[in-house]
């Protein structure tokens, strides 16, 4: 009998970004690739060196809030011998703003959502949902997280993501000039994109921004196959492009 990797799923912060419902489409998807599932509400247990150290892959959900910086320490310490850590929009791209640690660990930091024309604001979250394209690298055609995937559309929040080159970049959007916008000229930022800290691997998908967009077929494929390449144990013999072992194939 094999013995299940350790997943730990944190999940907590802003209600908006639903962490709960969020975390919990994706347990029987991990249970069933053989992951054995830990949930908290608070990055508390990241202080724990001994638990943390057996944890193959963590999930987080957790928007905006606060990081101790023991919490943050610990969290650094397991992802550098070799745990793996995934996540998508908010939930991990807009955590923990009062530690830069934190952003330099995770490589891209939400900055804005551009919005609606003002006119046709009403003071409600779809006010940034917008139209917008999620355009593959050419390095996506070959990676195991996006392998199969071609650009794909939604209507949601947009992420202007504040980024440093050291992200190995699978997809891209770009926010337009629009008359009502202060910026003259096209912005481009990460949408997917991996990242290698230490021996650990880090996966982030900036859509996601609540269930119904988790749901959609291309978003909800690229985060299962994120968490299953992240997670450790997947990294030999398959390399950073190669097919982690899987018991169940994602949704697409």
């Amino acid at each position: 009998m094999t013995t299940p990797r350790t997943c730990l799923v944190v999940r907590g912060g802003w209600d908006g970004h639903q962490p709960i419902e969020a975390t919990d489409l994706f347990l029987p998807f991990l249970e069933e690739n053989g992951f054995s599932v830990r949930i908290e509400d608070s990055p508390a247990i990241y202080a724990d060196a001994e638990y943390m150290a057996t944890v193959d892959l963590i999930v987080q959900c957790n928007t905006m809030n606060t990081i101790e910086r023991p919490q943050f320490e610990g969290l650094r310490a397991a992802i550098e011998a070799g745990t793996g850590m995934a996540g998508w929009h908010g939930g991990i791209a807009d955590s923990y703003r009062n530690e830069s640690d934190y952003l330099t660990l995770i490589g891209g930091q939400f900055g804005c959502h551009p919005g609606k024309h003002p006119d046709e604001r009403t003071g409600e979250q779809a006010d940034n949902y917008v139209p917008y394209t999620v355009t593959m690298e050419p390095s996506a055609a070959s990676h195991y997280i996006t392998e199969g995937i071609s650009d794909y559309d939604l209507v949601t929040e947009q992420y202007w993501v504040l980024a440093d080159d050291y992200c190995d970049v699978l997809a891209t959007t770009t926010q337009k000039v629009r008359e009502w916008d202060p910026w003259t000229r096209e912005i481009t930022s990460p949408a997917l994109w991996t990242r290698q800290w230490g021996q650990g691997r880090i996966f982030v998908s900036t859509p996601g921004h609540r269930v119904e967009v988790l749901e959609d077929p291309n978003v909800r494929t690229v985060i299962e196959r994120g968490m299953l390449w992240a997670a450790r144990g997947s990294e030999q013999p398959y390399g950073d492009h190669g097919r982690p072992a899987v018991t169940k194939e994602s949704s697409l």
